[in-house]
């Protein structure tokens, strides 16, 4: 692979915290150089061979999505690894991990090895799949954690169903502890949440939607956090809405347990009233809350206390969300919509591009232990350029994912990918 020189970028340092002028020499899939001093600049381009103007566009880190889904094997109608890698790449993802909730569910090596090589032939980015954490994710007993980590399994999770008997969760816990694996969970309290459709109060009760309380993702966090002290286990919480789970979230932190947690970008830039026509794209797991609570989301992610953004891409075909509110399934596609939906946070001044792509691209990297996420030499040339400023129109048709469920058809956003590249390879360009 031929060196090349990208020229004339604003370099994002989400490990530095900082923003500066320069160039980023690529040479066998790594950054080869950073370059911010004129002079070097020049010299170096003279020695090039092939040079990108950037055009004072933004580099950044390429994005590691963790808990994206891709219906490989069982509902290739809905996303296969090919629709989601062009979906990626196009919106400059250039690592997916990806979910075990397929059919059947991931959690033998041989299902693993299997979704690794078609991920391989038949995606432009990097994929790491996560592997169940019970059998057939039934919540009843443990999967063989050691064989799974051989054969490539990035973490454990059984995504949205909870692992209802603690002392299971707690052996799994355990186990994986031994092991350094790192397990993901969703919290909620499944009995309270069971059938729920809405965030509850005055606005829900208006619209006649089954709701729950945002008490109910707390309940499920602390009860994990008990589990996680208890055990001493490395834990993820996946996909944190509200501010009634914060509290017990930094107790945990500053207790110096091996926790971090994420937040859906949809849950940072949406609330309970976009749900007010019963349009179904905007039904999520957990559902939609209160502006209190995503302006609560939003300071904790720029606090630090929330450390990963993602999209949680959840393709649904037609026949799955043309029903009544509370019966359509639950999830939106985001693949190409989780940089610009995320770039509403930085118009806003709520954080700046450093913070959000440490929380978009190096947390998550860091803790999987990935290279990627890094502006820095000898790191992965996963890299995306992108316009902040440009705006466009959604139009879901034109979304290379195969299923089309995103809640921002037709919204008005800022922030165009021009550019990706994963290990020095161009994997997109705009046209």
């Amino acid at each position: 692979m031929s060196d090349l020189l990208l020229t004339d970028a604003r370099l994002v340092d989400p490990e530095a915290g900082t923003m500066a002028t320069g160039a980023v020499r690529i040479s066998a899939g790594r950054i080869a150089e950073i370059l911010t001093q004129p002079t070097e600049i020049e010299e170096e381009m003279l020695r090039a061979r092939n040079i990108c103007d950037c055009g004072g566009k933004v580099l950044a880190p390429g994005i590691v999505d963790l808990g994206a889904k891709v219906c490989e094997p069982g509902e290739r109608h809905k996303e296969s690894f090919r629709s989601a890698g062009r979906a990626a790449a196009a919106g400059g993802v250039t690592t997916m991990v990806t979910r075990p909730d397929t059919t059947p569910a991931l959690d033998t090596p041989e299902q693993l090895e299997f979704v690794t090589r078609r991920a391989a032939q038949a995606a432009p980015v990097n994929i790491r799949p996560m592997a169940a954490l019970t059998k057939g994710r039934a919540g009843r007993e443990m999967v063989e954690i050691g064989f799974l980590l051989d054969a490539g399994a990035a973490a454990f999770t059984d995504c949205d169903r909870v692992v209802t008997d603690a002392k299971v969760f707690s052996r799994c816990l355990t186990y994986a502890r031994s092991l350094g694996a790192l397990v993901i969970a969703h919290p909620q309290e499944p009995v309270l949440s069971a059938g729920a459709a809405a965030t509850s109060g005055k606005f829900a009760s208006l619209r006649g939607l089954p709701a729950v309380s945002p008490m109910a993702e707390r309940l499920g966090l602390e009860r994990d956090l008990a589990l996680v002290e208890m055990t001493g286990g490395r834990y993820h919480a996946d996909n944190l809405s509200s501010a009634a789970a914060l509290a017990a979230l930094k107790r945990a932190k500053t207790a110096g347990l091996d926790v971090t947690a994420g937040v859906n970008v949809h849950h940072l830039t949406l609330n309970e009233f976009d749900v007010g026509d019963y349009r179904t794209f905007f039904k999520m797991k957990p559902p939609l809350r209160s502006e209190d609570d995503r302006l609560a989301m939003v300071q904790a992610v720029a606090d630090g206390l929330i450390d990963v953004i993602s999209s949680m891409h959840t393709p649904q075909d037609e026949e799955s969300k043309r029903r009544p509110f509370e019966e359509a399934a639950s999830g939106a596609v985001g693949l190409e919509t989780l940089l610009p939906a995320a770039l509403r946070l930085y118009h806003a001044g709520a954080l700046d591009l450093p913070r959000l792509f440490a929380a978009l691209s190096l947390n998550p990297a860091r803790r999987l232990g990935l290279e990627a996420g890094r502006m820095a030499k000898g790191a992965p040339a996963d890299l995306v350029l992108f316009d902040p400023d440009a705006p466009f129109v959604l139009d879901r048709f034109a979304l290379r994912s195969k299923s089309k469920n995103t809640p921002f058809d037709g919204t008005r956003m800022q922030g165009r990918v021009l550019k990706t590249w994963v290990a020095g390879r161009e994997v997109y360009t705009a046209t």
